[in-house]
Protein backbone atom coordinates (compact mmCIF):
# COMPACT_ATOMS: atom_id res chain seq x y z
CA UNK A 1 0.00 0.00 0.00
CA UNK A 2 1.42 3.68 -1.12
CA UNK A 3 2.33 5.63 1.51
CA UNK A 4 0.47 8.44 0.63
CA UNK A 5 -2.88 7.17 1.39
CA UNK A 6 -5.25 8.95 2.15
CA UNK A 7 -5.66 10.39 5.60
CA UNK A 8 -7.90 13.10 7.00
CA UNK A 9 -7.93 15.30 10.23
CA UNK A 10 -9.73 14.57 13.41
CA UNK A 11 -11.60 16.65 15.52
CA UNK A 12 -8.62 17.07 18.34
CA UNK A 13 -5.90 17.24 15.45
CA UNK A 14 -4.88 13.56 14.68
CA UNK A 15 -4.33 12.06 11.47
CA UNK A 16 -5.72 8.91 11.09
CA UNK A 17 -7.56 6.81 7.77
CA UNK A 18 -10.90 8.11 7.40
CA UNK A 19 -12.68 4.75 5.91
CA UNK A 20 -16.20 6.61 5.85
CA UNK A 21 -15.20 8.31 2.71
CA UNK A 22 -13.41 5.41 0.95
CA UNK A 23 -15.88 4.45 -1.63
CA UNK A 24 -16.42 8.00 -2.38
CA UNK A 25 -12.82 8.08 -3.13
CA UNK A 26 -12.40 5.71 -5.23
CA UNK A 27 -14.89 7.08 -7.63
CA UNK A 28 -13.19 10.44 -7.57
CA UNK A 29 -9.79 8.71 -8.76
CA UNK A 30 -10.73 7.02 -11.32
CA UNK A 31 -8.52 7.63 -14.73
CA UNK A 32 -10.67 10.04 -17.11
CA UNK A 33 -10.06 9.74 -20.70
CA UNK A 34 -8.56 6.00 -21.21
CA UNK A 35 -9.98 3.20 -23.54
CA UNK A 36 -10.81 0.29 -21.31
CA UNK A 37 -7.56 -2.12 -20.45
CA UNK A 38 -5.04 0.66 -22.00
CA UNK A 39 -1.88 1.88 -20.40
CA UNK A 40 -1.75 5.56 -18.87
CA UNK A 41 1.50 6.42 -21.52
CA UNK A 42 3.52 9.89 -20.67
CA UNK A 43 6.20 11.29 -20.99
CA UNK A 44 9.29 11.51 -19.04
CA UNK A 45 8.87 14.87 -17.87
CA UNK A 46 5.00 14.97 -17.08
CA UNK A 47 5.87 11.84 -14.92
CA UNK A 48 8.65 14.23 -13.18
CA UNK A 49 5.84 16.68 -12.87
CA UNK A 50 3.73 13.83 -11.42
CA UNK A 51 6.10 13.21 -8.84
CA UNK A 52 7.10 16.52 -7.90
CA UNK A 53 3.50 17.99 -7.52
CA UNK A 54 2.32 14.77 -4.92
CA UNK A 55 6.04 15.24 -2.93
CA UNK A 56 5.27 19.23 -2.58
CA UNK A 57 1.64 18.29 -1.58
CA UNK A 58 2.86 15.52 1.04
CA UNK A 59 5.65 16.84 2.39
CA UNK A 60 5.23 20.97 2.59
CA UNK A 61 1.33 22.05 1.81
CA UNK A 62 -0.22 19.73 3.46
CA UNK A 63 1.82 19.52 6.91
CA UNK A 64 1.42 22.99 6.47
CA UNK A 65 -2.38 23.33 6.23
CA UNK A 66 -2.48 20.33 9.31
CA UNK A 67 -0.75 22.84 11.69
CA UNK A 68 -3.36 25.80 10.43
CA UNK A 69 -6.47 23.84 11.33
CA UNK A 70 -4.84 22.54 14.35
CA UNK A 71 -3.63 25.76 15.42
CA UNK A 72 -7.30 26.95 14.48
CA UNK A 73 -9.47 24.41 16.37
CA UNK A 74 -7.79 25.42 19.60
CA UNK A 75 -9.40 28.87 19.19
CA UNK A 76 -12.98 27.58 20.54
CA UNK A 77 -16.45 26.91 18.68
CA UNK A 78 -15.45 24.88 15.47
CA UNK A 79 -18.69 25.42 13.98
CA UNK A 80 -18.26 28.73 13.55
CA UNK A 81 -14.86 28.82 13.21
CA UNK A 82 -13.78 30.45 9.71
CA UNK A 83 -10.03 29.40 9.55
CA UNK A 84 -10.67 26.14 10.67
CA UNK A 85 -13.66 24.73 8.34
CA UNK A 86 -11.54 26.22 5.09
CA UNK A 87 -8.63 24.15 6.38
CA UNK A 88 -10.84 20.90 6.65
CA UNK A 89 -11.97 21.88 3.30
CA UNK A 90 -8.32 22.31 1.77
CA UNK A 91 -7.53 19.46 3.55
CA UNK A 92 -9.92 17.11 1.72
CA UNK A 93 -9.21 18.82 -1.34
CA UNK A 94 -5.55 17.82 -0.82
CA UNK A 95 -6.52 14.27 0.03
CA UNK A 96 -8.23 13.82 -3.36
CA UNK A 97 -5.53 15.45 -5.40
CA UNK A 98 -2.80 13.22 -3.61
CA UNK A 99 -5.41 10.06 -4.13
CA UNK A 100 -5.70 11.30 -8.17
CA UNK A 101 -2.28 11.26 -8.59
CA UNK A 102 -1.17 8.18 -6.42
CA UNK A 103 -3.26 6.43 -9.66
CA UNK A 104 -1.91 8.35 -12.05
CA UNK A 105 2.01 7.38 -10.81
CA UNK A 106 0.84 4.03 -10.66
CA UNK A 107 -0.68 3.33 -13.31
CA UNK A 108 2.38 5.33 -15.79
CA UNK A 109 3.55 3.85 -18.75
CA UNK A 110 6.76 6.34 -19.45
CA UNK A 111 8.12 6.82 -23.09
CA UNK A 112 10.84 8.39 -23.83
CA UNK A 113 10.54 10.05 -27.29
CA UNK A 114 14.38 10.55 -27.61
CA UNK A 115 15.08 7.18 -27.26
CA UNK A 116 13.02 5.55 -29.43
CA UNK A 117 15.00 4.71 -32.75
CA UNK A 118 14.81 6.89 -36.04
CA UNK A 119 11.81 6.37 -37.61
CA UNK A 120 9.12 7.99 -39.83
CA UNK A 121 6.08 6.01 -38.51
CA UNK A 122 3.97 7.51 -36.06
CA UNK A 123 4.12 6.34 -32.44
CA UNK A 124 3.54 8.05 -29.14
CA UNK A 125 5.22 10.71 -28.78
CA UNK A 126 5.95 11.81 -32.35
CA UNK A 127 6.18 15.13 -33.42
CA UNK A 128 4.24 15.60 -36.74
CA UNK A 129 4.05 18.37 -39.13
CA UNK A 130 1.19 17.98 -41.26
CA UNK A 131 -0.31 19.62 -44.38
CA UNK A 132 -4.00 20.31 -44.37
CA UNK A 133 -5.16 19.76 -47.91
CA UNK A 134 -8.41 21.67 -47.88
CA UNK A 135 -6.47 24.91 -47.45
CA UNK A 136 -2.85 23.99 -47.68
CA UNK A 137 -1.62 25.41 -44.60
CA UNK A 138 1.12 23.59 -42.16
CA UNK A 139 0.45 22.81 -38.09
CA UNK A 140 2.68 21.12 -36.20
CA UNK A 141 1.38 18.68 -33.31
CA UNK A 142 3.15 16.27 -30.73
CA UNK A 143 1.42 13.30 -29.74
CA UNK A 144 1.81 12.86 -25.94
CA UNK A 145 -0.37 11.17 -22.42
CA UNK A 146 -3.60 12.62 -21.64
CA UNK A 147 -2.10 14.65 -18.78
CA UNK A 148 0.19 16.68 -20.50
CA UNK A 149 -2.30 17.90 -23.14
CA UNK A 150 -2.23 20.82 -23.79
CA UNK A 151 -3.78 21.67 -27.55
CA UNK A 152 -3.23 25.15 -27.73
CA UNK A 153 0.60 24.76 -27.67
CA UNK A 154 0.54 21.87 -30.33
CA UNK A 155 0.49 18.92 -27.67
CA UNK A 156 -2.79 16.81 -27.85
CA UNK A 157 -3.22 13.49 -26.30
CA UNK A 158 -2.77 10.29 -27.97
CA UNK A 159 -6.22 9.24 -27.39
CA UNK A 160 -7.48 12.22 -29.59
CA UNK A 161 -9.18 12.13 -32.67
CA UNK A 162 -6.38 13.72 -34.26
CA UNK A 163 -3.93 11.39 -32.90
CA UNK A 164 -5.60 8.30 -33.34
CA UNK A 165 -6.03 9.18 -37.34
CA UNK A 166 -1.76 9.86 -37.10
CA UNK A 167 -0.86 6.55 -35.33
CA UNK A 168 0.60 4.09 -37.53
CA UNK A 169 1.12 6.06 -40.21
CA UNK A 170 3.87 7.47 -41.49
CA UNK A 171 5.74 10.47 -43.59
CA UNK A 172 4.21 10.98 -46.82
CA UNK A 173 0.54 9.29 -46.11
CA UNK A 174 -2.64 10.91 -46.33
CA UNK A 175 -5.13 10.38 -43.38
CA UNK A 176 -8.45 11.29 -43.34
CA UNK A 177 -9.96 12.92 -40.16
CA UNK A 178 -13.82 13.77 -39.57
CA UNK A 179 -15.00 16.89 -37.89
CA UNK A 180 -17.87 17.03 -36.41
CA UNK A 181 -20.48 19.59 -37.10
CA UNK A 182 -20.69 23.32 -36.03
CA UNK A 183 -22.52 26.33 -36.18
CA UNK A 184 -20.83 27.77 -39.21
CA UNK A 185 -20.08 24.18 -40.95
CA UNK A 186 -21.55 21.01 -41.25
CA UNK A 187 -19.57 18.00 -40.31
CA UNK A 188 -17.18 16.49 -43.21
CA UNK A 189 -13.52 14.93 -43.35
CA UNK A 190 -10.61 16.41 -43.85
CA UNK A 191 -7.55 15.03 -45.70
CA UNK A 192 -4.39 15.56 -43.86
CA UNK A 193 -1.06 14.59 -45.23
CA UNK A 194 1.87 13.87 -43.27
CA UNK A 195 5.24 16.15 -44.28
CA UNK A 196 7.74 15.31 -41.39
CA UNK A 197 7.97 12.80 -38.42
CA UNK A 198 10.38 13.30 -35.65
CA UNK A 199 10.77 12.40 -31.72
CA UNK A 200 12.14 14.79 -29.49
CA UNK A 201 11.44 15.77 -25.94
CA UNK A 202 10.04 19.39 -26.65
CA UNK A 203 7.04 20.97 -27.03
CA UNK A 204 6.12 21.58 -30.86
CA UNK A 205 8.15 25.24 -31.78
Amino acid sequence: MSSYNKISLCEDGDEQMDSSQLNDDEEEVKLPGLPPNTKNYMTPACYRRLLDEREKLVNVERPAMVNVVSWAASNGDRSENGDYLYGKRRLREMDRRIRFLNKRIESAEVVDPASRPQTDQIFFGATVVYESLSDHTEHTIRIVGIDEADPEHGDVSWVSPIARVFLKAREGDQVKLPTPATIDHPAHVELLEIIEVRYVNEKPG
